[in-house]
């Protein structure tokens, strides 16, 4: 990046700054804070402390960071050069879901942003439903860049460990999920004989349970509909001519999808176990969630400020509630610069997708409104030229 371009940037984010500062999270002397710096090579600026929300504001102002990041954890010395020296005292649970981890690839900022968003409503759902997080102990962020945060701010985490935190995200990931717990059998008794039912989660019980009932249902119902349906389950292994239409009639049937809601799945007890496997293979990745498991592990983790704006996108992150989080449009809504023109030279062609604008951007000198322009200059893709403002 260059000078002239650090300069411009460095303006804008102090004007900025100076309009809306960053937000102190929850027991601000007692977090560490990091920076870093538009220059390069300027490194990592951490082991700082701030006793009141003015200085820690002033400081940023001041300094005009292109990151600015606070620990998650909560330290009786925030500000001592060693991590042995701060005497650790607890730290919010965090989840950091990221467009780079996630499996659907595509080379659209928008596509990205919306499969993050999805994974986030996800992972909320969770924390609420199986492990019983209020709401208001759940604070969600936008982070400026390329995902969603979650800070769980609720004393029941605080002290957890990181092998603790990482047994949470094997849950929410569905890693090392047990066939054998959801696929049962169970014997009953009737009149003159004991029968063998298949019995699977119930749509009504907690956890992986309840959404992997929903899911199988929905996968069951995708196979059975469309064209050819009985082709379509036939090239399953051991799936023939009857035991596919068995599917079809049975999902189609109201009557029977009750009792397969209620776990009941006696009706396609005839469906090898193989089938049942693979079904259950297909449904895992749209019922887990894809977080960047080295974040919650770690207790002392550093992580973007509130309101404070990425130094690789010029956004802004977001604080959401999670009714918030459905309406948010992160292409718009954390969006801060305006649409004044500003003449750049790109140096990689890209397409913007801002403000409900798509820009194809070529190589070589261009005119972008404001807000685009520092987005390109941020991403290291253009150079700022002086003239049009």
């Amino acid at each position: 990046m260059e000078l002239n371009t650090i300069l411009f940037i460095k303006k804008k984010f102090q004007e900025h700054y100076r309009k809306e500062p960053p937000e102190p999270p929850p027991g601000l002397e007692k977090r560490e804070w990091g920076f870093l710096m538009l220059e390069p090579d300027s490194g990592m600026r951490r082991h700082k402390a701030f006793i009141s929300v003015g200085e820690m504001q002033e400081y940023i102002q001041a300094m005009i960071p292109a990151h600015v990041y606070h620990s998650a954890a909560y330290y009786q010395h925030p500000g001592a050069p060693t991590m042995k020296e701060k005497n650790w005292e607890g730290a919010d649970l965090i989840f950091d879901i990221d467009a780079d981890h996630l499996p659907v690839k595509t080379d659209s900022f928008k596509v990205m942003l919306d499969d993050a968003k999805q994974e986030i409503i996800k992972l909320t759902g969770f924390l609420m439903d199986d492990f019983g997080f209020s709401e208001e102990s759940l604070h969600i962020a936008f982070s400026g860049g390329r995902g969603y945060h979650v800070h769980v701010r609720d004393p029941r985490v605080l002290n957890l460990d990181s092998a603790q935190r990482r047994e949470i995200v094997d849950y929410l990931s569905g890693t090392g999920l047990d066939l054998d717990h959801i696929f049962k059998k169970k014997y009953v008794e009737g009149d003159d004989k004991r029968s063998k039912i298949l019995v699977f989660p119930s749509e009504s019980q907690g956890g992986w349970g309840r959404l992997v009932n929903r899911k199988l249902i929905s996968y069951l119902q995708e196979l059975a509909g469309g064209d050819n349906p009985v082709k379509r389950l036939m090239e399953f292994d051991r799936i023939g001519k009857k035991t596919a239409n068995k599917i079809i009639n049975t999902v189609d049937d109201p009557v029977h999808l009750e009792p397969l809601r209620m776990g009941n799945f006696d009706a396609l007890s005839s469906i090898p176990a193989g089938f049942w496997e693979t079904a259950l293979q297909q449904v895992i990745p749209h019922i887990s969630v894809h977080i960047d498991e080295p974040v919650t592990a770690d207790i002392k983790r550093l992580i973007r400020a509130a309101s404070s704006l990425h130094g690789k996108s010029g956004m802004k992150v977001i604080s959401l509630t999670v009714d918030e989080l459905q309406r948010f449009e992160p292409l718009v809504d954390a969006v801060v610069f305006g649409d004044n023109e500003i003449k750049i030279n790109v140096t990689r062609p890209t397409t913007v997708e801002m403000m409900d604008e798509r820009f194809e951007v070529e190589e070589g000198a261009n005119v972008l409104p404001e807000y685009a322009a520092i987005y390109m200059m941020c991403k290291g893709a253009a150079e700022y030229m002086r003239g049009v403002r």
